[in-house]
């Protein structure tokens, strides 16, 4: 008999629509691992953060028609998968569990208790670990859910190769339809944080690193690249260099830009409109000629099958050699994924 496999995709979320805008953000920013501090000043915190912020938010949201694709392109994502799985004979049916907004993770664990299945694989959309992301989303599903089956979770997948090679190809592809421009620099650009938390010991900064230095090594001799940092907001001293710094620093250097979003498997707001628009105008405005923003992952055959892979070694029980603590956020980069 088969085994009834559940595996749950696991990322932030994203506003439906304008009226979603403040409520999504009021989710964001009384996460404690957003915004450390008590319940009883954080909560407060992030009703006036959500109310200050809600009108240039749901202006970046227009943009994009209102609402965020995150979750569209999370569900393309999710039939890409099963349709791998199914490919690699693992019956397997994919749910979504968003940390902020529809479908959240408490609604997506009940959801999944009524599936009944006899293996769970969480699979954060997250390929660099952080307490901020996967952590977050993991804790939550743990208090979340009470249904049946063995629970395996995949931590992280830095230099996971069908990642690696997806982003390969799509870079390699943006470069090319943009006829091949030179001199440029390739930026890898990922979601920054302040370096408080970086110090305190989260595993991102190596990961996002190791990601991009796997990819610059599959595009092979030639590249001059570099990682950056995105979405700065607040007096806190942040990962650097930032996004527009190193843009600032291609024109000063006489070089055009292709941009690659490292962090990101989706298009939502931080590549829609940060990379699409607003570094691009930073761009035009600093006389950069090239200016080339190399899509997300999104349903790139090599990273679905990436995940497929990833999947089937977790049921499997492979990757024992990894070390990966959660709450600590120590992930050992010895391997292609890691399962705990």
């Amino acid at each position: 008999m088969s085994r009834k496999v559940a595996v749950v995709l696991m990322n932030l979320g994203g506003p439906d629509g304008p009226k979603a805008v403040r409520p999504f953000l009021f989710n964001l920013f009384r996460d404690r691992a957003i915004i450390g501090l008590p319940a009883i000043a954080r909560y407060p915190l992030a009703a006036l953060i959500s109310t200050t912020r809600r009108k240039e938010a749901t202006a970046n949201y227009a943009i994009m028609g209102g609402g965020s694709p995150l979750l569209p392109e999370t569900k393309a994502q999710a039939d890409a998968l099963e349709l791998s799985l199914k490919a690699r004979g693992v019956d397997a049916k994919c749910f979504i569990a968003m940390r902020y907004w529809h479908p959240f993770t408490e609604a997506t664990a009940r959801d999944v208790a009524a599936y009944e299945p006899d293996e769970v694989v969480l699979l954060p959309l997250y390929p660099q670990f952080s307490t901020t992301t996967t952590e977050s989303s993991l804790k939550v599903w743990r208090k979340a859910y009470k249904g049946s089956g063995t629970v395996r979770t995949v931590c992280c997948y830095p230099t996971l190769d069908g990642l690696v090679e997806a982003h390969a190809r799509k870079i390699r592809s943006a470069y090319d339809a943009a006829g091949k421009p030179t001199p440029a620099r390739l930026l890898f650009s990922a979601h920054g944080l302040p370096q408080k938390v970086i110090d305190a010991g989260d595993p991102y900064q190596e990961q996002i690193e190791a990601t991009a230095a796997a990819v610059a090594a599959r595009l092979g001799a030639g590249w001059d690249w570099k990682v950056c940092y995105q979405s700065r907001v607040g007096p806190l001293k942040w990962l650097g260099p930032s996004t527009p710094e190193a843009i600032e620093e291609a024109a000063s250097d006489g070089v055009g830009v292709v941009i690659c979003p490292i962090a990101f498997v989706s298009e939502h707001v931080e590549t829609l409109v940060e990379l699409d628009h607003e570094y691009a105008e930073l761009a035009e405005g600093l006389g950069i000629s090239t200016y080339v923003r190399v899509p997300a992952l999104g349903v790139e055959p090599a990273f679905i099958d990436g995940l497929a892979g990833l999947t089937i070694s977790t049921l499997a029980g492979a990757a024992e050699d990894w070390t990966c603590e959660h709450e600590q956020g120590n992930c050992s980069l010895a391997a292609e994924g890691a399962v705990r």
